[in-house]
């Protein structure tokens, strides 16, 4: 097993400077179940856009010596309304008080480090000291079924449950891209989970 050097914030210029790596890394690990996602830079850099134009936006990076090997982004749920908006219609929540922990990305080799919660950790600390009362994050939803789905695959339920996390009755988010295998982009399912700060 490789091991992590540091994992720490990057806010501000060290954010935008990491973001093509988090690109990377994001096209790389996200290719495996359950996401199952064949990106490119050119769909990364916009997707990754959010990031550089939030001023409260957050990338935890996950280093060996100076090499990104891991990141977890997060900024304001509002920052991401286009997107997202729609799925909280009636809840009566305000998407204002709500910080959104985006993707986690690690390099299968520095698994089991605890890096998961240094991710959390740190993007929870960002968003109290910013003010925000909630954390909320979303994970693709997959048929039991699928074909891809590998025999050995255990889902984070557990994981994001003793964080504090419980999934959002009926928020469901809708995202395109497009799949290994696929020729084109297609809707999936994000289930919403939640926790307060």
């Amino acid at each position: 097993m490789a091991k992590v050097t540091a994992v720490r914030a990057l806010t501000g210029a060290a954010l935008e400077g990491a973001l093509d790596d988090v690109a990377r890394l994001r096209i790389e690990v996200f290719r495996a179940w359950p996401y199952l996602y064949d990106g490119d830079l050119a769909y990364e850099r916009t997707y990754l856009q959010s990031y550089r134009d939030s001023d409260k936006a957050i990338v935890v990076g996950a280093f060996d010596d100076d090499r990104l090997i891991g990141a977890s982004t997060g900024a304001p749920l509002i920052d991401h309304a286009e997107d997202f908006a729609a799925a909280f219609d009636d809840t009566g929540l305000d998407l204002g008080e709500i910080f959104y922990c985006a993707e986690s990305v690690l390099l299968p080799d520095y698994r089991g480090q605890g890096v998961g919660h240094k991710f959390f950790d740190l993007r929870e600390a960002h968003a109290r000291n910013l003010g925000f009362t909630k954390c909320a994050f979303c994970g693709v939803q997959r048929p039991a079924d699928h074909p891809m789905r590998p025999a050995e695959y255990r889902p984070l339920d557990a994981f994001w449950r003793a964080r504090g996390y419980a999934p959002l009755d009926g928020v469901v988010a809708q995202f395109s891209w497009k799949d290994i295998g696929e020729a084109g982009e297609t809707l999936k399912p994000l289930q919403f989970w939640i926790r307060d700060l």
